[in-house]
């Protein structure tokens, strides 16, 4: 059992790290409070003094914001659904005897080691370019047109490149929690006669719901600041601008760091927001 001395001597130890993770988290935070309430164009005159509310009533009556809540949601629901369904069914197969087995894992698991901007370039100039993408040349072997996808299908391209870098994340957490999976009772249940569909209905998949909710988790607070494949890729437009890249160009392309500073803190109210919600779904799963 620890004694007073061990856990002051613990408390001492972690208090760098401690104030140094503070520091790096609230120094931030109270920036963008502070610089939310002024307005602050840096080649427009600098700092022109206290606004109060103005930028967050101009932020949130702009016509861009609410499409871009609802972009930004479209997105993470849309990534999480086809993560999560693809990543049981790969995981489920990954699970069975195969030759090669690790080699497959090791490949399964490659794209979550790409960083964003490389991947969406490769999606952007190898696969959708609508003159020399590999779906390009498909479309046109089959005899149809092809699909200029970063205009036509911009949010579904948008979803479709986020979900090939998360779905190995998904892939290796709930192989995880299917290799922890008793194996006696799936071989009691086919002694008894119970069909596929009904053993993964009645055994995997609710083994799975602390690993699906932890996913969910997860994914979800990193999903929700999604920026570089936009930028890469659509830049904002034909409806793929979410609220962190509106913020962007707030701040950047606007030159208004306090409207920028105010998207921002309407960014962490919604991340709050979505990570609570989250978190009780996830504390009842875990607590099941």
């Amino acid at each position: 059992m620890a004694t007073q001395h061990s856990r002051s001597a613990a408390r001492l130890m972690m208090a760098p790290a401690v104030t140094l993770l503070l520091g790096w988290m609230l120094i931030p935070l109270i920036m963008t409070l502070y610089f939310s309430f002024r307005k602050y164009l840096p080649l427009r005159g600098g700092d022109l003094g206290w606004t109060g509310f103005d930028n967050y009533i101009r932020f949130v009556t702009s016509s861009a914001f609410w499409p871009s809540v609802q972009t930004t949601l479209v997105i993470v629901g849309g990534v999480l659904l086809i993560t999560i369904v693809l990543g049981v069914l790969l995981a489920i197969l990954l699970d069975q005897p195969m030759w090669g087995q690790g080699i497959v894992r090791i490949l399964v698991i490659a794209p979550f080691f790409v960083m964003p901007t490389v991947s969406s370039l490769v999606w952007k100039n190898m696969f959708m370019d609508p003159v020399n993408g590999l779906l390009a040349h498909l479309w046109n072997f089959f005899g149809a047109e092809p699909v200029v996808w970063l205009s036509d299908a911009s949010l579904f391209s948008i979803i479709l490149i986020v979900s090939w870098q998360w779905l190995p994340f998904a892939t290796l957490i709930l192989l995880t929690a299917i290799q922890s999976l008793d194996s006696e009772q799936l071989e009691a249940a086919e002694m008894d006669g119970a069909p596929v569909l009904a053993r993964f209905g009645y055994i995997v998949l609710p083994h799975l719901s602390r690993a699906i909710t932890i996913v969910l988790l997860i994914q979800t607070i990193f999903l929700l600041s999604i920026f570089a494949e936009i930028f890469v890729t659509t830049q904002g437009s034909f409806g793929t601008r979410t609220l962190t890249y509106l913020i962007f160009q707030r701040v950047l392309e606007s030159q208004n760091v306090g409207l920028g500073s105010a998207g921002g803190v309407y960014a962490i109210i919604l991340a709050n927001i979505v990570a609570i919600f989250l978190m009780r779904i996830v504390g009842k799963n875990l607590d099941a």
